[in-house]
């Protein structure tokens, strides 16, 4: 049964439309992280594997390699705040979805170690991306749900 919000949308529960879009948000991130993780290592002339992606100890400040992944995480968590405008489309559900890209992330880099990620910068890298991505995206959504909605199709006139 549909019901009508004061938002003029249909709300109704879709799993697979949830399903769909985690989905759809999950390939993006990842085949987003992994382009620039090769342009930015390709600018320094260091190669990458799964491993910047995947392995915690990768992140560190120490040097160039460490840096060049950080730097990729926040741009791909810009990235994902755009992915949340044009997929998701609701602001309330921004938290949701950047929480659930992270939770698996968690996961895949707990199987790809074998054991869960302990380190400290791990850590605060993923709760700082989860957080820019999860405003940033709330910004851009709230954006285009605060536009005005038109109440006729007619032709403009001029009073």
């Amino acid at each position: 049964m549909k019901k009508l919000t004061g938002s003029f949308r249909y709300t109704q529960w879709d799993p697979w439309l949830i399903i769909s879009q985690i989905t759809c948000i999950q390939c993006i991130l990842y085949t987003t992280l992994g382009w620039i993780l090769f342009i930015l290592g390709s600018l320094v002339g260091e190669t990458r594997n799964l491993d910047h992606i995947f392995e915690y100890h990768e992140i560190q400040v120490r040097d160039s390699g460490g840096r060049i992944v950080i730097m990729a995480f926040v741009l791909n968590s810009l990235i994902g705040a755009v992915m949340l405008w044009f997929v998701v489309e609701r602001t309330k559900q921004c938290l949701d979805f950047s929480c659930t890209w992270y939770f698996f992330h968690l996961i895949v880099c707990w199987f790809y170690n074998g054991n869960f990620p302990t380190t400290f910068s791990w850590w605060t890298l993923n709760i700082a991306c989860v957080s820019v991505m999860c405003v940033c995206g709330e910004f851009l959504c709230l954006k285009s749900e605060l536009q005005a909605i038109p109440l006729s199709l007619g032709p403009k006139t001029d009073l």
